[in-house]
């Protein structure tokens, strides 16, 4: 420098300070260190995108799994407060259980559209209303019906529901629907020593099963290879008396 003053310090990289830093001591950053703070900067945050990214996937798949569970449960549950309700025949209001036969729903005036995979029964969870005139005894028909949707594969699963026992004429149900994408649905029912697929006491059959099982196979989901998921299986027991037994002992009540 001309004039005798003296030169100003050089930084690493040819860069002169300033008195400024000088006397107070300081340094600042160089380029090497902007660009190793701003590479670990990335890499933390992509293992944080990667972690949320993980996250919402996991979310998305354990609501999609609740949402499918709700109407399975829902359905499962009703069926079940059916069974555990239900009324053997010989009663005035109480009539014949079928399964699995043509019979089902003939009451009602439905046959069925997946054939004879029904159960026909009378159960005593009816809704004791003020505006309804109905008592808790009511016949309840369970099948398979096309879905309205043309697009939606499978079958709907539904719940028809006859509240006029006494009628002499063929009554329109209440249609209740309760799930949808069904491939099979069965029924089978215990009588002590073997599982039938067939179950009326109508023509043989003196009284309830002992258990009944309900199989749902649902429909596999897109990507899902066919077979792969279990179906859905419930035992429900039934309280039930012989009709034998019963005659006898209103028999012997009378007598004595």
């Amino acid at each position: 420098m001309t004039g005798g003053a003296a030169a100003l310090p050089t930084s690493d990289f040819g860069l002169r300070t300033s008195d400024f830093y000088q006397a107070h001591g300081t340094r600042a950053f160089t380029l090497i260190e902007m660009l190793l703070a701003l590479a670990i900067c990335a890499i933390v945050l992509l293992a944080i995108n990667g972690v949320f990214a993980t996250a919402v996937h996991l979310r998305d798949k354990t609501s999609n799994t609740v949402e499918e569970a709700l109407p399975v449960n829902r359905a499962l549950e009703i069926l079940y407060r059916d069974l555990k309700g239900a009324v053997g025949p010989g009663g005035y209001l109480a009539g014949d259980f079928r399964c699995g036969v043509q019979a089902t729903g003939a009451t009602m005036g439905l046959s069925g559209e997946a054939g004879s995979a029904g159960l026909d029964f009378y159960t005593s969870t009816g809704t004791l209303t003020d505006e309804m005139p109905w008592g808790d005894l009511q016949e309840v028909f369970y099948e398979l019906k096309a879905p309205s949707d043309q697009n939606r594969t499978g079958m709907d699963l539904v719940r028809c529901i006859n509240r006029n026992l006494l009628a002499t004429t063929t009554q329109v149900p209440d249609i209740q629907w309760l799930m949808g994408s069904v491939q099979t649905l069965e029924f089978e029912c215990y009588d002590g020593s073997q599982w039938r697929t067939t179950w009326d006491t109508s023509a043989g059959d003196t009284n309830l099963p002992l258990v009944v099982r309900v199989r749902i196979q649902l429909v596999p989901q897109p990507g899902e290879q066919a077979g792969s998921q279990q179906p859905v299986e419930m035992l429900v027991p039934l309280v039930s008396q012989t009709l034998a037994a019963s005659t006898a002992a209103s028999t012997n009540g009378v007598a004595q």
